[in-house]
């Protein structure tokens, strides 16, 4: 069957409320589950899926501003125990002045006092966010610094919100039949409470950006967006690994020397012109990051603690677990009854990241959020795992309230944090765990039910296999197609779902 063939019959969009137990009790808040005059979204009225979706999304955004508001009136001002307190810390407003913005030093060529930043010579930050920190001070107006922090925050809130949209329309439209999907996104806790702790959306939304335009078959394009990413935060260069084993085992490597060359070029173009002009101030993100000490989130900061030493080494075996982790995927990758779909193996080689990473920021799981919608849509699952997040976010504050003040009543301790960060690891490695399934078992997988093979993977779509195991398979040995497959595994092949 060809790929034109499939997407002729491609199935209608899916109704979460016809497949999921959680999101059918959901629904009866606002009338029940969807009948069969439900519309489709396909034009007969203002409100598509996608509309309600960023709508949704915007005003769990807002709803996260207006949490930050005991520190926007006086928490970030008053003392930095306050602002634990009320759990509504955030990178943005203290960087304006200790990264030297407030006085118009220009990032990477300029030297930090250290009065200012307090030991940081340079701006610890990849190009395209300190081009992000530099446009936002550009945008913030006059005034005392106090006001010029308070509107540097809400500045960069704006331009938050706007990568957020973008994050939501680019995940909504990757699975364009699931597109209800979106609302785990839209409505996920975990988004509204960290998306203005740091300048993480930017990232986060160039990387769904890259999934878009690898499911729409343009992997060239995925590529420069991958590589655009990557000069926002480190984690989106770690989506061609996935792209690799997918694209060797389906035969689809000039695809992904596309991709591999865009994101390449791309990276380059951002960040040569600082490495020639300003190699001290460029290389400052990749040197913190490296002699960074093990730090708050990590199971290497309970070791740390537990044992009483410092765990110089933190590096060493980070990279190692690393490593030895990413050989597992790519096992999987290649040893699946079916080749697992390109979400699937990105969100485990993310999670593998921050599970191994020596340091776990609150607002890193905004990486892993729009991976979960598209490997995991499953309210049960989706919601376990943000409630594992939604307590590491206040324990995190909690715990520098405790260290952070003379009284020892108020907060939480060490004892206590520490549970707080296996809480975290347990619930992303049950997330992990749940995604493993669905590869080893594809009836399992909620996106295949319907006969779909790969929504998001573009080339790799309904592909059949040509290397399985490491081994090329000759053309009588060529893997059956997926809408064959499907049969075996019970799902429905593709074609119009009945009501």
């Amino acid at each position: 069957m060809t790929r034109a063939h499939l997407s002729d019959r491609a199935p209608a969009p899916v109704h979460p409320t016809e497949q999921d137990e959680v999101a059918a009790a959901g629904s009866e808040l606002i009338g029940g589950p969807a009948g069969r005059r439900v519309a489709h979204g396909t034009g007969a009225s203002w409100w598509s899926p996608v509309r309600v979706v960023v709508l949704l999304g915007i005003g769990m955004f807002v709803l996260g501003m207006i949490q930050k508001a005991p520190c926007y009136y006086g928490a970030w001002f008053s003392g930095q125990t306050n602002q634990y307190v009320h759990a509504c810390y955030s990178d943005i407003p203290h960087l304006f002045a200790g990264r030297g913005f407030a006085d118009g030093l220009v990032p990477y060529f300029d030297r930090i006092p250290d009065s200012v930043s307090g030991g940081m010579t340079y701006l610890e930050y990849p190009v395209l966010t300190g081009a992000f920190m530099q446009v936002a001070a550009w945008l913030t107006p006059g005034g005392d610094l106090q006001t010029r922090e308070q509107l540097y925050w809400m500045v960069n809130a704006g331009m938050l919100m706007a990568c957020a949209a973008v994050l939501i329309v680019c995940t909504v439209r990757t699975q364009r039949h699931r597109p209800w999907d979106g609302l785990l996104l839209a409505l996920a806790p975990a988004l509204a409470l960290t998306a203005t702790i740091n300048w993480d959306l930017l990232a986060v939304a160039l990387t769904a950006v890259a999934m878009l335009m690898w499911s729409r078959s343009r992997p060239l394009a995925a590529g420069v967006l991958i590589g655009l990413a990557t000069a926002a935060k480190l984690y989106p260069v770690l989506l061609l690994g996935p792209l690799l084993v997918l694209c060797w085992r389906a035969g689809r490597l000039r695809e992904y020397g596309a991709a591999l060359g865009g994101a390449a070029v791309s990276w380059v173009c951002v960040n040569l012109p600082l490495m020639l002009l300003a190699p001290q101030g460029w290389s400052k993100f990749y040197s913190f990051s490296q002699e960074r000490p093990v730090d708050f989130g990590s199971i290497w900061l309970i070791i740390s603690q537990r044992s009483g030493s410092a765990l110089d080494d933190a590096n060493v075996y980070a990279m190692v677990l690393m490593g030895l982790g990413c050989a597992g995927i790519a096992v999987l990758a290649l040893w699946a009854p079916r080749r697992p779909r390109l979400a699937q193996l990105a969100l485990l080689v993310v999670a593998l990241f921050i599970l191994t990473n020596k340091v776990y920021s609150p607002q890193y799981v905004l990486w892993l959020i729009p991976l979960a919608v598209l490997a995991r849509p499953r309210w049960r699952d989706f919601l376990i795992w943000q409630a594992c997040e939604v307590v590491y976010f206040i324990g995190i504050w909690l715990y520098l309230a405790y260290t952070g003040s003379g009284d020892k009543h108020q907060g939480l301790p060490t004892e206590g944090y520490q549970l707080v960060i296996l809480i975290h690891l347990l619930g992303t490695l049950y997330l992990c765990a749940m995604v493993v399934r669905d590869a080893l078992k594809p009836e399992r997988d909620v996106v295949r039910r319907d006969g779909s093979d790969d929504p998001a993977g573009g080339v790799l779509d309904g592909a059949p296999d040509v290397f399985v195991r490491g081994r090329r398979l000759s053309q009588s040995e060529h893997a059956v197609p997926f809408a064959e497959a499907s049969v075996h595994w019970g799902t429905r092949p593709p074609g119009p779902r009945t009501s």
